[in-house]
């Protein structure tokens, strides 16, 4: 049987075999894919909640109801785990704009 392995000998498929870069990637996905579920999930509630409008209440009443709806929160969780996927986990040792 013949025993595969990663660089620097580790097995292949645990963690350490993915390299450095790799696991960035891998944050920087997760990151990226969680931020959008939830800035989806956050916006569709606040859209949703528009009905509201027609119905006779204002906008301050809108935007007090939708303050006090943790599902609303989402949106800008979201938007924020984005950002962070993007700018923050990038590698900061390469320079690229040399």
């Amino acid at each position: 049987m013949v025993k595969r392995t990663g660089r620097g000998g580790e097995r292949c498929g645990s963690y350490k075999a993915i390299g450095k870069k790799g696991r960035s990637a891998v944050v920087r996905l997760f990151f990226l894919l969680t931020g959008f579920g939830f800035a989806v999930i956050g916006g569709i509630s606040v859209i949703a909640y528009l009905n509201m409008l027609p119905a006779g209440n204002g906008v301050a009443e809108y935007l007090l109801f939708i303050s006090g709806r943790i599902e609303c929160y989402l949106l800008p969780a979201g938007i924020l785990s984005i950002w962070l996927g993007i700018y923050i986990t990038g590698n900061r040792d390469e320079n690229h704009f040399s």
